[in-house]
């Protein structure tokens, strides 16, 4: 396994904030997941110097950028010396000078025309070198953020909420010129943003942040279907997602009471009474077929079910249900299936929560 590129792990403190970092990454796309307040700009910012931790310490290919232990003695290395591309969410672009002038501010030398003009081009914006920010549209004005980080060659590029104020078509375009531009560079990136569509378009791995710490990090899709506790869950927007009490635990599986409704989920050691956060997949609760025999596999967590939500979507379609303690399901399914059933809002139903599919993450 190769060298991480970046190591850090450190802690900052700032008006009573205290964030806690512990991150180890190669040359992938790794996205900072988590709501407004959690520490994810924060943790970009002392990467690149402009937030100073109190211990720690922060090594990109080898090279220290901070390092503080107990005895107080520092290492501290400024930002314009680190080689960090940082684009930030406002742009942060000089409202006085043109796009190319903007590229390559922090240019010198002989080497600075012909970089400026391959990084317009590479940007699809040659014909916009002569013109100011206010003159530009939100993309292009990205498109010149990004190419400013970049100017620079850096080590490592830091990205903060980089499509939020854009459109749709706009921000899968620039999307899929961030992941041609890391194909191209082979360059550690670090993405912040609270969309769960954008961290699965661009990212490779996520690490979701909750009150400034690191809850989880892993491959994007493990850590969406495999949360290691209720934040992760909450945070990252799983559905059917709901807090129970351990009726028993026994081998063929454990009881849960859910505001009443008792429901089997696979064995588990866990205390009598103690409170749990449980979730299921909207794919893996059914509609049961009132002609039709049970067969074993939807047996357990039978339940009725009122139907107060039904929409097409792409791929198929989402049904919503009110069960019979008030709180609601979100079931999913392909276009073809229960095309026999007359669902419609109002209607009532049988579902089956599947046993097997049924996920408890502790409290």
């Amino acid at each position: 396994m190769p060298e991480p590129r970046l190591l850090a792990d450190f802690v900052v403190e700032r008006s009573g904030f205290r964030l806690q970092v512990s991150l180890h990454m190669g040359t992938e796309i790794l996205v900072l997941f988590g709501p407004s307040g959690s520490g994810k700009t924060t943790t970009l910012n002392a990467l690149a110097g402009l937030v100073a931790p109190v211990r720690g310490h922060i090594v990109l290919d080898g090279e220290t950028f901070f390092a503080r232990g107990e005895d107080g003695r520092t290492l501290w290395v400024p930002p314009r010396q680190r080689r960090i591309g940082y684009v930030f969410q406002d742009y942060a672009l000089f409202p006085h000078l043109t796009a190319a002038d903007n590229i390559g501010f922090a240019l010198r030398g002989p080497e600075k025309a012909p970089r400026v003009r391959e990084l317009l081009e590479r940007m699809h914006l040659s014909h916009l070198a002569d013109r100011y920010p206010h003159q530009l549209s939100g993309g292009q004005q990205q498109r010149v953020a990004i190419a400013r980080a970049l100017a620079m060659r850096p080590r490592l590029l830091l990205l903060d909420e980089p499509f939020a104020a854009l459109d749709v078509a706009i921000r899968q375009h620039l999307q899929h010129d961030l992941l041609s531009l890391h194909h191209e560079l082979n360059l550690p990136i670090i993405y912040v943003t609270h969309r769960l569509e954008d961290a699965f378009a661009v990212g490779q791995r996520l690490a979701v942040m909750h009150e400034g710490r690191l809850e989880q990090v892993g491959p994007i899709t493990e850590v969406f279907h495999h949360p290691a506790n209720a934040h992760v869950a909450a945070i990252i927007g799983i559905p059917n997602l709901f807090q129970a009490r351990v009726i028993q635990a026994q081998a063929d599986g454990l009881w849960l009471d859910w505001a009443g409704l008792t429901l089997l989920a696979p064995p588990q050691a866990l205390p009598h009474g103690v409170e749990v956060t449980a979730y299921i997949r909207p794919e893996d609760v059914k509609i049961l077929y009132p002609d039709r025999p049970i067969v074993e596999a939807v047996r357990d967590n039978q339940v009725p079910a009122r139907i107060v939500e039904l929409r097409a979507q792409p791929g198929g379609h989402l049904v919503r249900a009110r069960l019979p303690n008030g709180h609601e399901v979100e079931i999913r399914y392909g276009p073809h299936t229960y095309t026999t059933l007359p669902l419609q809002i109002g209607g009532d139903v049988r579902l089956v929560l599947r046993r097997e599919a049924l996920v408890v993450l502790g409290t």
